[in-house]
């Protein structure tokens, strides 16, 4: 049975990175009858930035923790545990200042987490959160994908590092961009995320 983590970060209510990787996910599940879905809305139930407590609990074992640090632990744990545990894996964010919300940020942050997502070996770092599919849905108001403002695009090169730092190395990225260019243009990346959307899903 498949598992799906869909992690939505933009906490505009018209987003459009939200709409699409929702879509996205409702096409998975057609075609894979029988297929779960964990929905991690960061907008309205983020997972804070670390913090000195928070730095100092994950990097101990449950059970070397204090009351505090086995509190402020939670949500961290759990959000390892739903990745680990999922085959699929949607990311949906904005392109803001030019790279991802902070509270997908802060979700990394308390995901790539070593002994858990990956380890350090004698050979270097090796991911432990591998065998899983991931996709990558970024929504943007100018064109980042190609052309002159492609070098301005840090969040699709800095999600790929750190996910294959985790094991996950098979990625794909749904585009919506332009949609500052006017009614028509807006019209048309959102088709051309639908369609890349509906191709992604049947493949």
């Amino acid at each position: 049975m498949s598992s799906i983590l869909l992690v939505t970060s933009s906490p505009r209510e018209e987003s459009l990175s939200t709409q699409i990787a929702n879509e996205f996910v409702d096409k998975l599940v057609a075609n894979r009858p029988g297929a779960t879905v964990v929905r991690r809305d960061l907008a309205k139930d983020g997972i804070a930035h670390l913090d000195t407590v928070t730095t100092s609990a994950i990097r101990k074992p449950a059970e070397a923790r204090d009351a505090a640090e086995a509190a402020a632990a939670v949500k961290s744990d759990a959000a390892v545990a739903e990745l680990l545990a999922a085959d699929t894996v949607v990311l949906a964010t904005g392109l803001i200042n030019f790279n991802i919300y902070s509270t997908l940020k802060s979700w990394i942050d308390n995901v790539a987490r070593a002994g858990l997502t990956f380890r350090y070996t004698a050979e270097g770092p090796q991911g432990l959160a591998t065998g899983k599919k991931v996709y990558i849905v970024l929504a943007s108001a100018g064109v980042y994908s190609e052309g002159p403002a492609a070098p301005m695009n840090h969040a699709v090169p800095y999600l790929k590092t750190v996910l294959g730092f985790m094991g996950m190395t098979d990625v794909e990225v749904i585009y919506v961009e332009g949609t500052a260019f006017g009614p028509e243009a807006a019209e048309k990346a959102i088709a051309s995320a639908k369609q890349r959307s509906l191709e992604l899903a049947a493949a």
